[in-house]
């Protein structure tokens, strides 16, 4: 920030200390603007927290909280609840959830969700306006931050994570409608989701996988940040209706003897997995360097050398790292599944391979194509 110095009465709602800020620290700072003004602007501090735990909690336990994935994030949850809020100035944390799903569930979208107006300010930023900017059109649940400069923060929705959250929220109104009857509990509603057990008969896994655990942190984040565009791409196959990302990728380590091994685990074998080190998620670990990556997409971050220390265990195996997205397909009735295309976005997709590769142009090429069906 241009300041000579810091003030003890400081206040980040002054827009004069977002001059000469780069596009990536105005980001940031404006997170914890947007936080001070959701606060400002919902009427009662207590109910607005009450029902924003129980949101935030029914999204986590439905799978639906994960912005680099395509689904809001805690910011565009807490900023829909503060709508409601609004709405609601005298209602109870009960009533606003209850609300909340009939109000955000039967919304016409893409008519954006605000807070307030949006302002003008007097930087040369970019002011969140589909009449101006041709790719805020496309924004297909635009929820804007009241902060200035104004933005969409639900940008990453797909049309398939837009169909899953309306079918959540249907799913919502319906079990709060019945609490309030009497017919069911609140515990229904958090539910855990049934990704893995009942939701798809298809599913497409994504591998990255490096030999060294710094290295398997920033590629495993950078694969994290395609997986959206992947789904993208999915979503143009005529034999898929939807296609779903799971939130979390599962992080797993494997002792292999030679190549042969390797290319199994590459394709997703799990007979070589280290006994010793148990699966954990991507929630689980919450490694900085990954984050970032996932995040930023490794923007400007020094990707690690993976050949040059490779890992190994006590009997001279080599370890090798991988963390493993899901992504959940429903095939479109009276079609058959066919993965043997190219999709766009910088993202190929050919059988028989799931380990990420790197082209010399920076460019991404996932190498999916496995495809696993549950009986």
């Amino acid at each position: 920030m241009e300041l000579t110095s810091v003030s003890a009465t400081l206040t980040l709602k002054d827009t004069s200390i977002l001059r000469g800020l780069e596009e990536r620290d105005l980001r940031s700072l404006n997170g914890t603007r947007v936080t001070d003004e959701i606060l400002e602007l919902v009427p009662e501090h207590i109910t607005f927290r009450t029902a924003l735990r129980g949101i935030k909690l029914w999204a986590q336990r439905r799978a639906i909280y994960a912005n680099v994935m395509g689904f809001p994030g805690g910011v565009a949850w807490a900023m829909l609840v503060a709508r409601v809020c609004q709405l609601y100035p005298k209602a109870t944390g009960s009533v606003i959830i209850a609300k909340f799903f009939f109000i955000i569930g039967t919304w016409n979208w893409p008519q954006p969700i605000l807070l307030k107006q949006i302002e003008d300010g007097p930087l040369h930023a970019r002011v969140w306006n589909p009449a101006i900017y041709n790719g805020d059109k496309y924004h297909l649940m635009p929820i804007i931050t009241p902060a200035y400069p104004s933005m969409c923060a639900t940008h990453n929705i797909t049309m398939s994570t837009k169909a899953i959250i309306l079918r959540e929220l249907k799913r919502g109104r319906d079990i709060t409608d019945k609490i309030f009857l009497g017919q069911l509990q609140w515990k229904d509603l958090f539910t855990k989701h049934t990704f893995f057990t009942e939701g798809y008969k298809y599913y497409l896994s994504i591998i990255a996988s490096s030999k060294t655990k710094d290295a398997q942190h920033v590629w495993s984040g950078l694969v994290e940040s395609k997986v959206r565009m992947l789904v993208a791409s999915l979503e143009t196959q005529e034999s898929i209706a939807v296609a779903r990302p799971f939130t979390k990728g599962f992080e797993r380590v494997h002792h292999c003897q030679d190549q042969s091994e390797i290319d199994a685990v590459l394709n997703g074998d799990l007979k070589y997995q280290a006994t010793d080190v148990k699966t954990e998620t991507t929630d689980d670990v919450k490694d900085a360097k990954q984050i970032a990556a996932a995040q930023s997409g490794a923007d400007g971050m020094v990707m690690p050398d993976s050949n040059s220390e490779p890992a190994t265990n006590g009997n001279a195996k080599q370890t090798i790292f991988t963390t493993t997205y899901y992504v959940g397909l429903e095939i479109t009735q009276g079609r058959f599944l066919c993965l043997g295309q190219n999709t766009t976005n910088n993202t190929q997709m050919r059988k028989g391979s799931t380990s990420p590769t790197r082209r010399r142009n920076s460019e991404i090429s996932v190498s999916t194509g496995r495809v696993t069906t549950q009986t």
